[in-house]
């Protein structure tokens, strides 16, 4: 269980930091106001920003509930097969 987490955490992780850099910042706007190309998306203009926020916005509480799963998974006592046998001291062999 722990394996499968650490795995989804780390592509999770990674698709939300591809997501975060694809966005466009606040400053990209005024670049189109003085002839950037910046207008022509995919998506439109609206339906980028939106679809890029979904996407970050799903990416970050599935980041924090693996987060949070790690976290206690990690922090629980783990029972052994040994566990309330004391352990034998290791004696010499006999001569």
């Amino acid at each position: 269980m722990t394996v499968f987490l650490v795995i989804l955490h780390v592509i999770i992780s990674v698709f939300l930091i591809l997501v975060v850099l694809v966005q466009q910042g606040k400053g990209a706007d005024l670049a189109g106001a003085f002839g950037g190309g910046g207008s022509q998306t995919a998506f439109g203009a609206r339906g980028a920003t939106t679809l890029l926020h979904k996407l970050t916005t799903g990416f970050f509480i599935a980041f924090v509930l693996t987060s949070l799963s790690l976290a206690i998974l990690q922090a629980r006592p783990r029972s052994s097969v040994m566990s309330g046998h004391p352990s034998a001291a290791p004696t010499a062999p006999k001569k």
